[in-house]
């Protein structure tokens, strides 16, 4: 997003605080205290421009909203729904910046922050991803919001943070059904714990994940007396995640219990062993 807030122009913003009574000592303003309706929507704009330059996004959101609302046919307006939707992410109020950047989309879908807009959205919902535990429809959301990052506007500057933040909510969600297999596993409880790992497996197979999955999905299966399936998700481990601690704990696994690592039996996992490693998809 090209920088706003340049020297110039808050030489003029500092000048026009002095001249405001809502204008404190240290700058700042009370929210409700400055009569919108006596300026214009240059010196407005360039109050909120102010209040970002002093770390104050909640004001500086209100200041561009009121061009907005005062100003709908100003050469500003445009400018001030993309600077709401900045500000609010600033201060972290996720849906207010959500609503903001949707609204810029909508009105000016071709315009050259259009890509910007969207990649805010995407951020109103990844942000708030960052623990494992949350509710995974914001991760949903933010793989849907992202993804039009990437696929709409390719050649912006955010379509390759897109597709990074997208690969690290994919594997958020793979993270997510790890642990609650884990959680079953604990407890023994196997055939819910497998669903949990089989679901990395077929649809997170890209992630970080797929090599303890498999793992455990050994673990789950010889605790279960399933060896067909066992062996066969050790034939996948060792195939495509030799060099890992998983491997080596599934080999002692399944040597200590008598069984080889190769695909046997007719199950969910010689399919995907055909598939992965001898390329057989019909």
């Amino acid at each position: 997003m090209r920088s706003v807030t340049k020297g110039a122009k808050l030489a003029g913003v500092f000048a026009l605080c002095l001249a405001l009574p809502a204008c404190g000592v240290n700058g700042k303003v009370e929210r409700g205290e400055l009569d919108y309706e006596n300026y214009s929507a240059q010196h407005i704009f360039e109050r909120g421009e102010f209040d970002l330059a002093d770390r104050n996004p909640a004001l500086a959101a209100q200041s561009f909203a009121e061009v907005e609302r005062l100003y709908p046919y100003s050469d500003l307006t445009k400018r001030a729904v993309i600077m709401q939707a900045y500000s609010h992410h600033l201060d972290k109020n996720y849906e207010a910046s959500r609503s903001a950047a949707q609204r810029y989309i909508d009105f000016y879908p071709t315009d050259e922050d259009a890509a910007y807009a969207q990649y805010l959205l995407a951020l109103s919902y990844y942000d708030q991803i960052d623990e494992v535990g949350r509710d995974q429809g914001l991760t949903f959301q933010a793989l849907q919001a992202l993804r039009r990052v990437i696929e709409v506007y390719p050649d912006s500057e955010y379509a390759r943070s897109a597709i990074l933040k997208f690969d690290l909510a994919f594997d958020h969600l793979a993270a997510k059904e790890m642990e609650v297999g884990r959680y079953y596993l604990r407890r023994d409880h196997f055939p819910a714990a497998i669903n949990r790992f089989r679901v990395v497996v077929e649809d997170f197979q890209t992630t970080s994940h797929t090599a303890e999955a498999l793992h455990r999905l050994v673990e789950a299966y010889v605790s279960l007396g399933l060896t067909d399936e066992a062996q066969t998700a050790g034939a996948i481990l060792g195939h495509n995640f030799r060099s890992t601690e998983w491997y080596e704990d599934t080999y002692e696994l399944l040597t200590r219990n008598g069984l080889a690592l190769e695909a046997r039996g007719d199950n969910w996992l010689r399919q995907i062993y055909r598939q992965m490693i001898k390329g057989e998809w019909l």
